[in-house]
């Protein structure tokens, strides 16, 4: 995954993006909006964190800017505003996400995770392969119409092999993609496939690759 960090006080921005970096993320730094723009002009990110107040051009004008050239990223407000009009405000300009400051870097993380999973801005939020149906706005899963009862876990290790449409994903890539914990274990993801393929039913969906990972 690879992210923006948009962020004036130099010091916050390098201890994200140097966090992120810790968590096996590309993180690279702006610290006003229009360098942010001159940024992604260049480069293709998954995630931009992006302040509001920011110099040179605000953070709610990069929104806006970014959000009418349909760039495809997704968008974390970061800001100390945080009452619910600020919020509402902020994903009226083109966010996807919002985190008020002082935030929980776990929090943060996690958050990052999240919207990478949902893809691009103006990704399809049904994915339908092979007989099962996956609403990944209303959390819904479904095979051939009969619906699954999922955990968070479960559904996201799905979304991620429907998304890869017959690539195969190692655990490594699923523990990744789908567990923010900082304790994970490949056994953990053994698990998850197993229970998820006992889920799913006849005939089996999900293959083993010896040696390289999982494949729908």
């Amino acid at each position: 995954m690879r992210v923006l960090v948009v962020e004036d006080e130099t010091e916050l921005a390098e201890m994200i993006a140097e966090g992120l970096r810790g968590e096996g993320m590309t993180a690279d730094t702006a610290h006003d909006g229009a360098t942010a723009l001159q940024r992604t002009a260049v480069n293709d990110y998954h995630v931009i964190v992006l302040d509001r107040d920011l110099p040179v051009m605000s953070g709610d004008a990069v929104c806006r800017t970014l959000a009418a050239g349909g760039y495809p990223a997704r968008i974390l407000m970061l800001t100390a505003a945080g009452t619910l009009s600020d919020i509402v405000d902020g994903l009226g300009q083109g966010a996807d996400d919002y985190l008020s400051k002082p935030f929980s870097y776990l929090e943060l993380v996690a958050r990052l995770r999240a919207l990478a999973r949902r893809g691009p801005s103006g990704a399809p939020t049904v994915l339908e392969r092979h007989g099962v149906r996956l609403d990944t706005v209303r959390r819904l899963a479904e095979r051939d119409g009969r619906l699954l009862a999922l955990t968070p876990k479960e559904f996201g290790t799905l979304e991620v092999l429907l998304e890869a449409d017959g690539g195969i994903l190692s655990p490594g890539a699923l523990l990744d993609a789908v567990w923010e914990s900082p304790t994970r274990s490949r056994s953990t993801v053994k698990v998850t496939v197993h229970q998820l393929r006992r889920k799913l039913g006849a005939p089996p969906l999900i293959e083993t690759v010896p040696g390289f990972g999982y494949r729908l």
